[in-house]
């Protein structure tokens, strides 16, 4: 276990203030795995930023990158589908910190086992010794995701709302597409310097990258448009990401008609799209 822990925390020095412990759980949908945050004050005492999945390895990592269950005073969660908190309630018991998130939402990807003790709210700050943690909401994953901004060092935690190498899916009805891009948007008016995601590696030009993902969302919804366009009837989902997501392995294509749904929900919400009992087609 020691040999394993060092492994962890050799990977995941980011700052004196942010550490990194990758959880062993990579996938298609997670990358390398989901990426905790510990921040440490200049006390030692540290904020523990998506604890990720209920693995005890992951979880021993953790309290030994903080110091001990002693020196975890808060858990802090982007969201809570299963990659990103089961270990909360683990690790609250173990540090009696509370947890800190949004609101609970009943869908079939939410982590059950989350029972938050602090819900925090758009702009709130969280402080701990001299870390200040701004809390961003910003829906479009999921209704209820936040970023946060380490106000010291202008780093943005940004859970599945950005991530280094992919680009995250929206889900409907808790997900949604227009949403997603005015939070992308929003991010625009806080001075960050880094992106930390939680696939995937650092992201060092955040404005480049928060404005190359409204691009490339925009130009798949251009597609979709020119392939409602070209089609006389009314066209299916499965037929749509066929065409729209040509680009795409086909192995994806189940977790990109998420996605899809998510743009023709906007576009018809925009009154640019209509569904009908056997598809959607163009507005008329």
């Amino acid at each position: 276990m020691a040999q394993w822990r060092r492994l962890f925390l050799w990977q995941g020095n980011m700052s004196e203030r942010i550490q990194r412990v990758t959880a062993p759980n990579p996938g298609i949908m997670t990358g390398n795995g989901t990426n905790s945050y510990v921040l440490k004050a200049a006390n030692g005492d540290c904020m523990i930023v998506d604890p990720g999945p209920d693995h005890a390895g992951h979880i021993d990592a953790l309290l030994a990158a903080a110091g001990g269950p002693q020196r975890i005073r808060r858990i802090v969660l982007t969201h809570m589908h299963p990659d990103h908190s089961p270990a909360a309630m683990p690790l609250a018991r173990l540090s009696a910190a509370p947890v800190c998130a949004a609101w609970p939402l009943d869908d079939e990807f939410q982590d059950k086992s989350c029972r938050p003790d602090q819900l925090i709210r758009h702009g709130q700050m969280l402080t701990l010794g001299d870390l200040r943690l701004r809390c961003v909401h910003t829906p479009g994953h999921v209704d209820n995701h936040f970023c946060f901004l380490l106000e010291n060092e202008g780093v943005l935690f940004t859970g599945d709302h950005l991530m280094q190498g992919s680009t995250v899916v929206i889900i409907p009805p808790h997900g949604n597409m227009k949403k997603y891009l005015a939070s992308l948007a929003l991010l625009k008016d806080y001075a960050i310097k880094r992106l930390a995601p939680g696939h995937g590696e650092w992201i060092d030009q955040p404005l480049q990258e928060i404005d190359r993902i409204i691009r490339h969302r925009l130009a798949r919804e251009d597609k979709l448009l020119a392939c409602l366009a070209g089609m006389s009837q009314p066209a299916t989902l499965e037929a749509l990401v066929l065409s729209v997501y040509d680009d795409v392995d086909p192995a994806l294509h189940a977790m990109a008609s998420l996605s899809l749904l998510a743009h023709l929900l906007k576009l018809e919400e925009e009154r640019r799209a209509e569904r009908h009992h056997d598809g959607w087609r163009l507005k008329s």
